[in-house]
């Protein structure tokens, strides 16, 4: 059967327009037939992905970075096919944290093509999350505060690649904006002064060990909770973000939980697998193995 092929060409600074004859020739030596689909503005993919008749294909092949795997995931969860295709990653964008916890990365795009002509697949989790009576999911991570702020400059300095989250955190670590959390893990209820909350279904946020313990097969998100702290221990604590040694600090919690739900004040913007979505409050849930990839 064929695959359904979601490419971004604008990924990668417009590095995969560039790739595309050699991703396509790629395809086709490794035996995969595939009908092409480029995607043209944001949320393309999620359109193409929710719309298509899936019945004709085997797999779905998002072919981008962490915005175009979101787009796909969310377009396949809408689509009224009963049977989901198995998804395929092909990571070719800037950010590609969740494609690194399937050991997949950019610089070698081609063994993510060898796994999927390998035809292997397994189940893996999907965080479901629902905001102001809006349904999405994610694949990667779903954070808010500090982390959505961190998103957002990182955005208008996506020149940098990964290295512009880093100079997000500095540049917010100016503001150091505080809320009030108050969070509820299976049940159980805390409140906090709060800098951010990462909810992981899988290890990295960019390049940042976030959730080091996280399985994206689990049945479990991991839940990260950065609470109070003043500028200077923000930034001695940040490089330890980088190895995961941060859980250890005395301001950072972790848990992992089926079901969540968190209301702030103020509101606080959403930033789902690296995109601006929603507002909480929120109701999040681990979907199990809801989805099969192409893995090895």
């Amino acid at each position: 059967m064929k695959h359904l092929l979601i490419y971004n060409p604008q990924a990668g600074h417009r590095r995969a327009e560039k790739m595309l004859p050699d991703v396509e020739a790629c395809l086709t030596d490794n035996g995969i037939e595939f009908d092409l689909q480029l995607t043209d503005y944001p949320e393309h993919a999620t359109e193409i992905t929710s719309r298509i008749d899936l019945k004709p294909y085997a797999g779905v092949i998002a072919a981008g970075g962490d915005g175009t795997l979101f787009e796909v995931v969310n377009g396949l969860f809408r689509n009224k096919a009963r049977k989901k295709p198995t998804l395929g990653i092909l990571p070719i964008g800037t950010g590609n944290a969740a494609a690194r916890d399937l050991d997949l990365d950019a610089e070698n795009w081609q063994k993510a093509v060898a796994i999927i002509a390998a035809g292997r697949t397994r189940g893996v989790d999907i965080g479901r999350f629902i905001s102001h009576s809006q349904t999405y999911w994610f694949i990667n991570i779903l954070g808010l505060g500090f982390v959505a702020d961190v998103t957002k400059t990182a955005k208008n300095l996506k020149i940098f690649g990964n290295v512009s989250y880093t100079l997000g955190v500095l540049w917010q670590a100016l503001r150091l904006p505080l809320h009030d959390l108050t969070i509820v893990i299976d049940g159980r209820e805390y409140k906090r002064r709060n800098l951010f909350v990462e909810v992981s279904n899988t290890r990295y946020t960019s390049n940042f060990l976030m959730a080091p313990a996280a399985e994206i097969d689990d049945g479990l998100l991991d839940v990260t909770l950065a609470n109070k702290m003043g500028r200077v221990r923000l930034l001695k604590l940040f490089p330890k973000v980088f190895t995961g040694e941060h859980v250890g600090e005395a301001e950072v919690e972790q848990f992992t939980a089926k079901k969540i739900s968190i209301v702030t004040d103020p509101p606080k913007v959403l930033t789902p697998d690296g995109e601006l979505i929603g507002i909480t409050p929120i109701e999040i849930e681990c979907l199990h193995r809801a989805l099969n990839v192409y893995w090895t």
